[in-house]
């Protein structure tokens, strides 16, 4: 079972672009071409962060809004996590974030396990979580 690695997260959007432009401005995600699929009414794209990760964004009317609440966690997918590398990284990032008028439910801070991290909400309220490793 070697090679086993996640291969890409999808979020489903009702603004495509305005979360590609996110993802691009504050993570330097590079985005592939548009994906459209006139048929069902589908769009994508693929965004590649620097590490090879890559994250697939997408939209389609008919995909119902969510009913969570982004602020309470809940069983199921609840966040995923983008390293910026430094303490002094994630600190600046929230900072930037809370500036751009973007949402940080929870302050950069060590974690019991080693981690230092803050929580912040992307234009669609998906948690992302931005750490140090």
């Amino acid at each position: 079972m070697k090679n086993i690695y996640i291969e890409h997260i999808g979020i489903f959007t009702r603004d495509l672009e305005r979360l590609r432009s996110f993802y691009e401005t504050y993570f330097g995600a590079v985005s592939g071409d548009i994906y459209r699929n006139k048929k069902n009414g589908f769009s994508s794209y693929f965004l590649k962060f620097s590490t090879g990760a890559r994250l697939e964004l997408m939209q389609m009317d008919s995909i119902p809004d969510s009913k969570d609440d982004p602020i309470i966690e809940f069983i199921g997918l609840v966040h995923f996590a983008i390293s910026v590398g430094s303490i002094d990284a994630v600190n600046e990032m929230a900072a930037k974030l809370k500036v751009a008028g973007y949402s940080v439910v929870r302050e950069p801070r060590k974690t019991g396990d080693g981690y230092y991290e803050c929580v912040i909400l992307d234009p669609d309220g998906n948690r992302v979580e931005l750490c140090t490793s």
